[in-house]
Parts: structure tokens; sequence; C-alpha cells
């Protein structure tokens, strides 16, 4: 099986560290690469900081040439690289085929973005000591970004930071998840493809503990982060003086309000939430953890749920019929069979699921799960559903915001005074009414509050992060 290289400042590279990767699944090798050495990140990070000046002052038609080219190359690629994804992250073949198809939309809005990227007019003459003046205000990259990426979601989460680096001109170092590397390394062989200057772009694997050296190197003024709430925290922590920006973690919960009272409205909440409680074995941070159901409802939707959620078909992701594949490794599947077992010693229901085997951990719903569970409060980042009977909307909120986390939640509501109730009142980045809080759109703010993280990704919005206002004067203009 051929190596794959590497990328530093755009061109193919190879380290003496080599890392073979393998399938969650059935632990068949899935390709090889080697970590870079220590020579190689500072090169990449000299490169970036050299390009700094000339990719600011790329046109905009540049950026979004190269970016256009991306997202049509991954199309083009579609199916090698969903494969690649099953391959090193373990995730059923249909879950892959959508991640790359929203990897063509983020690189396909990145180029529409970089076209409009303006900036503001705002005329002074409001006072009259400021007549004849105007100001534009645009924007400026802040410096290079380090992007550090975690192993879910290996070419959309990475795209997250990359397109939106190169939308704005500014250079970015890529740290992808050391169990998921190999997407990563595609992206940069197609990025290499563009006529981008040298240094635009690196790609480094990397064990997570050399990660720290990036961090708080002073030449990457930018930190976007998505990964674990602990990891995050000590980043923002170690480097006060960066702009850092994090999407962390979340247990995220779903309402189903008194109105969402029909069969019809019944099973397809069922559905939704059984879908996509699993639909990446559990692993996304806005995967459905939490389920607050109207109490007179209650009864009715349970049975629902429960069979809606034995119907998730568990087994060999690249088997096309399957819906729930392993989990990333054996440790990750280990402390979800942790948790749940210590929430069933605490007195909680296995309704289904909770038999482990090996990296893989059945769809589970639980009830009547203790208050402080970790089931409950912490994030399981496993195919793991907690169900509970709230008396109303009030107490369905008060559940939802009783959480450490705020990245979305989902409400099940037909009445629109709800819907704006939940918007104003949920302690979260993001309120999915009709639908579960798994819904994310490439091109709107994404994000959370309070453990979730801090900034905002979605094109236009993580180019904001990457950049800073710069306002231009003009006297003796008239309006």
């Amino acid at each position: 099986m051929e190596q794959v290289s590497f990328w530093v400042a755009g061109r193919a590279a190879d380290g003496d560290d080599v890392v073979t990767i393998r399938n969650p699944y059935d632990a068949r090798v899935v390709g090889r690469t080697t970590n870079a050495r220590p020579e190689q990140v500072e090169q990449a990070v000299a490169a970036a900081v050299a390009v700094t000046d000339e990719a600011a002052a790329l046109p905009a038609q540049i950026r979004a040439t190269a970016l256009d080219h991306v997202s049509r190359r991954l199309a083009e690629r579609a199916e090698e690289i969903a494969q690649l994804i099953t391959g090193e992250n373990g995730k059923p073949l249909k879950w892959a085929r959508a991640e790359v198809a929203r990897g063509v939309s983020t690189f396909r809005w990145a180029a529409e973005e970089a076209r409009r990227y303006s900036g503001e007019l705002q005329r002074l003459d409001t006072d009259p000591t400021a007549l004849g003046r105007l100001a534009l205000i645009r924007r400026v990259p802040r410096g290079p970004v380090l992007g550090i990426a975690p192993f879910n979601f290996p070419l959309n989460l990475v795209a997250h930071k990359v397109a939106p680096a190169l939308a704005v001109g500014a250079p970015i170092v890529v740290k992808p998840a050391p169990a998921t590397p190999l997407t990563a390394l595609l992206l940069g062989e197609i990025l290499a493809e563009t006529e981008l200057p040298a240094g635009m772009f690196s790609v480094l694997p990397m064990t997570n503990d050399r990660s720290a050296e990036l961090v708080q190197d002073p030449r990457l003024p930018v930190v976007s982060f998505t990964g674990s709430g602990p990891v995050g925290a000590s980043i923002r922590r170690s480097v006060p003086d960066k702009h850092v920006t994090l999407e962390l973690g979340g247990n995220a919960a779903t309402l189903i309000c008194a109105d969402w009272a029909s069969d019809e409205d019944l099973n397809r909440a069922a559905e939704r939430i059984a879908t996509f409680a699993n639909y990446q074995a559990g692993q996304s941070c806005i995967a459905v953890q939490r389920v607050y159901v109207h109490e007179w409802l209650y009864d009715g939707f349970l049975p629902r749920l429960v069979s809606a959620v034995r119907a998730q078909r568990i087994g060999d992701p690249f088997d096309e019929t399957t819906d729930v594949g392993p989990l990333i490794d054996e440790a990750a599947a280990r402390r979800v069979e942790q948790w749940v077992d210590e929430a069933v010693t605490a007195g909680a229901h296995i309704l289904v699921g909770g038999r482990r085997e090996g990296a893989s951990y059945p769809p589970t719903v639980l009830t009547d799960v203790p208050a402080g569970a970790k089931v409950a409060s912490d994030e399981v980042f496993g195919p793991v559903l907690v169900v509970e009977p709230v008396a109303d909307d009030a107490a369905g909120f008060a559940a939802i915001n009783d959480s450490a986390y705020g990245l979305q939640a989902g409400v099940f509501t037909h009445d629109i005074t709800t819907a704006f109730a939940a918007h104003r009142t949920l302690q979260v980045g993001g309120v999915i009414v009709g639908d579960v809080p798994s819904f994310r759109a490439e091109q709107m703010p994404y994000g959370g509050v309070k453990g979730s993280g801090v900034g905002r990704e979605g094109l236009r919005s993580a180019m904001d992060d990457y950049t800073e206002p710069r306002v231009l004067v003009l006297t003796g203009i008239e309006v």
C-alpha cells in the first residue's frame, strides 16, 4: 500500500514516523502516512508568515477560482473520498457521501463569499462635525491561521477551517486528527492543483501532544479548534492574546411540544430522533442526546421511539444498508459502555441497546436516568438517548438549559409563538424548529455558548472571525 505524503507550504513531503490508519470496525489497513518532523513544521509556519502579505493582496477572483476548483474536484472524486472517510473514520458510506456533498457545498459557498466580501460604506455626516466625510470599513486578515480538526468529520470540519481562511486571503496550517489524517491529506492534494502561492496551506499530521508548540507560536495569531471542551478551554487559557475560536461539545436536546400530537407528527419525530442520535454512531456534537416530551404524549411516543431506534441497522460501514457503524476506537466504545452502566446502577432503565461489541455500541435508549448521571449531564459522543417527560414548554425549556453546554436544540412544534419563545429562552447557539438539533447548513452561523465554545463557523461568520475591521475615512466628499 502506497504511503501518502503530507503537505508543507503546498508541496508534498514525508517524515520518518510511519502512521498506519486502520478501519475502526475490523482493523483493516486503510492507508499509511508519516508524522511531520519538527523542522517541517517550522518550514510550514515560516512559509505561512512569508506569504501573509501576498495572500492578503490576492485578487478576489484568484481566491474564488481556487475555491471553485476545490469544490468541483471534490464532486468529481466524491465516491473515492467517501470510501476513504468510511475507511479511516468508520461512518457508514451513506453518511460519508453526505459529508462529501457538504464539503462540496462548503467550498462553493466560500468561493461565493470571497467574491462579495467587499466591506461596508458608512456616511459620517450624521453629525455637523463630520460633514463631507465618508467611511469605508473593510476587513483584513489577522494573519496566518492554525486549524486543528477532529476525527468525526475528517473532510467537512477541515473544510470549515480551510475554506474561509483562503476566502479572506489568510494562510492556514492544518493539523488533522491523528485517527483520520488521510482525508485531509487528499484535500491537500486537491489544493495543490490550484494556483495559490506557496505557503498558503500546509497539512501536517502529528500527535496531539505536539499541538501545543503550534498553539503557542506567536506567528499564528488565529487558532481555530474543533474538539473536546477540556482541550479547547486549555487552549484559550494558554494563549489569551490570540484570537481563538472554539467549536466544542454539546449534549443536544430535543423538546416535543403538546401540539406535536398526531400520529404522523409523533412518527416523524421518532424517526428523526432515532436517525440523528445515531447517524455518526453518536459522534457528532449536535447528535440528539436528550429528549424531553410533554408528559401527556410520553406514553404514546416512547414505544415509537424505541421501535425507530431498534430499526437502525448496525454493522460493517462499507455495507450500503448499514445505518450505524463503530465508534472511532474500542476505548471510545468502552467509555460509552461505562457511562451507561453507571446510569443503570444508579436506577436508569435500558429500553433497547446497551451491549458493546468491540468498537461498536448499539443504539441505546434510557429512561429514569437520575440527575447528574454522565449520560445526561455530559457529552456521551456515542449512540445513547436519554428520554424524560416534562410538564409543559417552560419545564422543557428549563430542562434543555440545565446543561453545561449550549450548542443547538430542536423543538418539535407547529406554533410560531412557541418557536419564538424557544428562540428567546433557550441558551444555545441555534434553535431548530420542527426538527432535531442536528441540522446544519454550511452558510449559516454555527457555534454555541457556555461550554460549547466561542466564535462561529459557517463561511461568512468564520471569515469575520479570521479578519479584523480596518477603517478608511475620506474627507471632502459630498454625499
